[in-house]
């Protein structure tokens, strides 16, 4: 079985060398410093500059379609035959929204729901952003599943930032 991992930017070598990805996505706000795992060649690091906010703000960069296509597309290209690292700076809400609008994207034949709640079990403190989930619900045309999931498994537990974790891609029902 595939799977994902989100990982906060404080703990992505040591969560790279435990999973062995070959592709990283990295949703950060413009000019975050980082250092790409040795093992991600550099055409395989998907690099994304957006602020981790649920609605347009002055002086800040608010996630918008064209990032959520990319993060569509990049799911739609692995090829699975090793994890995909996702990490945010926190691990929290970019990540954790990224990994769940793939899971999504990359599950048709599962429930919004059942998806929203696994990722709850593997992650007392997901905190999908909302505004990510919400373009993903209406490009992906989940008539507001996505977001009413995440609505229902709540806020995550308070933390300084997340535990990495995995989320399992099962493959679909032919």
């Amino acid at each position: 079985m595939a799977y994902l991992v989100v990982s906060p930017l404080s703990k992505l070598a040591e969560t790279a060398l435990r999973h062995s990805p070959r592709e990283l996505v990295t949703l950060m706000n413009k000019g975050t410093a980082m250092e790409r795992p040795a093992m991600i060649a550099e055409n395989c690091h998907y690099y994304l500059e957006f602020n981790d906010i649920n609605e347009p703000q002055d002086g800040l960069v608010a996630p918008t379609e064209t990032e959520i296509y990319k993060l569509l597309d990049i799911a739609g290209n692995w090829n699975r035959s090793h994890p995909l690292l996702i990490n945010c700076f926190l691990g929290i809400s970019r990540s954790t929204a990224a990994a769940f609008l793939m899971a999504c994207a990359l599950q048709p034949q599962k429930s919004e729901a059942d998806i929203a709640k696994l990722l709850r079990q593997n992650s007392a403190t997901a905190t999908p952003n909302k505004l990510m989930v919400a373009l993903a619900d209406k490009i992906l045309g989940r008539g507001g599943r996505m977001s009413a999931a995440i609505a229902d498994i709540g806020r995550g537990a308070e933390a300084f930032e997340g535990t990495p974790f995995i989320l399992p891609i099962e493959n679909q029902a032919g």
